[in-house]
């Protein structure tokens, strides 16, 4: 991400117009501002994926702005002690440089779940809540008690809530330490852990990870910030790395999800009005399907002699005939393995039917919120509507694992559902059979299970279905768990 602002920041077409505003009468600090603010607009005006870079561009400016004043650089306070930290919202530069001795937690209130902030932040294990607009709200000095896991952050919070929480921690990290091997209930249900990868900086901590191998594999960096799809041999030394650092485990590759979020040139129209209900994942495929085979092809050529039990697995299918339709071309490259994300409704309620022509069901708790609750998923303002533990959601992944469960095929959870322990239990109640998320997160989730029978996360299934909104199911699973001692 750094790399990526150094090369925003050299980039010649920035310079070139603060250039033409100097030489029409600007001075140098207004010019660069001016220059910024032109493509600082163009993002916002992309929207999803795009808006949120917005912050980068704001950074690089007030840091050239600060060297053509001879100013400091923007940075992060330091006042000496432990503190969270709140901000309007953070930079790469400036989360790269969160040291967790330091800063207890981060609280913006701008972000999204796709923003650098939130994702440097989980790669750090910082507890975050991004998107807080009451964070405008706290002054300096105050204590606050903040709480990732419910996204929630509570001013002057009464001792035995702190206490409470400490102590929870406490002892979800110290079972956590004790945990290890693969996944499983505490009479014996087996649920594959398994991580996401979205980035080549990321195989290293992915690869390390006590898991069973990679339940999610993003594609896209390959092919973002790019006017051209990479060729098949670019494309089959990057899965070809990854496959290697897990030989002897799986590998679950999704293909290309371009659109929506994630618009690329080569890919995507510029001219649909609705990108998220437009042409993307495996749709990208109808408009040109020669990218799906290149795709498939270098996949196929990667995984020859590496070890890895690699499968594939399409974004956005909505009809059975679209999974029978890609099973179909995945098998022709040599793939033995193809399956469908279920992220829209109409998947979940004919999971039956796509477990007919697949080995294998993914639900990707994030997009099957936005679609289900009709909630742009990037926009903090419907938080509440996206929140995993909406009750109608679950309903869908109940669906959509018993649906595959008929048909005796395997379906994980590989949203942002799959990192909270709490969460992780109900899942499994669902029927729910491996859960993919990132590397930090797992050992809180392995221990989660151990703790716990699968009759218990029945159980806590059924109280959690049976609320009336999110809140509700949280609380009542959480105070299920407080009283069992979990």
């Amino acid at each position: 991400m750094l790399t990526a602002q150094a090369m925003i920041a050299a980039d010649l077409v920035f310079a070139d117009r603060a250039t033409e505003l100097v030489a029409a009468g600007t001075d140098g600090p207004h010019a660069v501002t001016a220059a910024y603010q032109g493509f600082r607009e163009a993002l916002l005006t992309a929207g999803g994926y795009f808006a949120e870079r917005a912050a980068d561009l704001d950074d690089l400016r007030d840091r050239a702005v600060a060297r053509l004043l001879g100013l400091p650089m923007p940075g992060l306070p330091d006042p000496g002690h432990p503190y969270v930290l709140v901000a309007d919202d953070l930079a790469p530069a400036d989360t790269a440089e969160l040291d967790p001795a330091r800063v207890l937690a981060l609280v913006t209130v701008r972000g999204g779940p796709t923003s650098h902030t939130a994702i440097l932040a989980k790669a750090l294990g910082l507890p975050a809540v991004v998107g807080c607009p009451g964070a405008a709200g706290l002054q300096d000095g105050r204590t606050v008690l903040v709480l990732a896991a419910d996204g929630a952050v509570h001013p002057d919070p009464v001792p035995e809530a702190v206490r409470h929480a400490a102590e929870r921690q406490r002892a979800r990290r110290e079972a956590a330490a004790r945990s290890s091997g693969p996944g499983r209930t505490a009479d014996g249900h087996p649920v594959a852990l398994l991580v996401n990868l979205g980035a080549a900086h990321e195989l290293t901590a992915a690869a390390a990870a006590d898991s069973e191998g990679v339940g999610l594999f993003r594609t896209e960096f390959l092919y973002l910030d790019r006017a051209e799809a990479p060729g098949a041999a670019e494309q089959t030394a990057a899965y070809r790395a990854v496959f290697e650092a897990f030989a002897g485990r799986r590998v679950t590759v999704r293909t290309l999800d371009a659109g929506a979020d994630k618009p690329l040139p080569f890919a995507t129209a510029a001219d649909e009005e609705n990108p998220a209900l437009g042409v993307r994942g495996l749709r990208t495929a109808t408009r040109d399907p020669q990218l799906l085979e290149t795709q498939l092809a270098a996949i196929a050529a990667a995984a020859r002699g590496s070890g890895a039990d690699v499968r594939v697995m399409a974004p956005m299918v909505s009809l059975p005939a679209e999974a029978a339709a890609f099973a179909g071309r995945v098998r022709a490259h040599g793939l033995a393995l193809a399956g469908a994300m279920v992220e829209v409704p109409a998947a979940a309620l004919r999971a039956d039917r796509l477990a007919e022509v697949c080995d294998f069901l993914s639900i990707g708790t994030n997009d099957l919120a936005q679609y289900a609750f009709a909630a742009d998923r990037t926009l903090g303002a419907l938080a509440e509507l996206l929140d995993p533990w909406q009750p109608a959601l679950l309903d869908r992944a109940a669906a959509a694992a018993g649906g595959a469960a008929a048909h005796g095929v395997r379906v994980g959870v590989c949203g942002e559902a799959a990192a909270d322990p709490d969460l992780a239990l109900v899942l499994v109640g669902l029927g729910v059979t491996g859960l993919s998320a990132a590397p930090s997160c797992l050992p809180e989730v392995r221990a989660a299970l151990a703790g716990h029978t699968l009759a218990d996360c029945r159980r806590l299934a059924g109280l959690a279905r049976s609320a009336p909104d999110a809140a509700t199911a949280r609380e009542r699973v959480r105070g299920s768990l407080r009283t069992a001692g979990g």
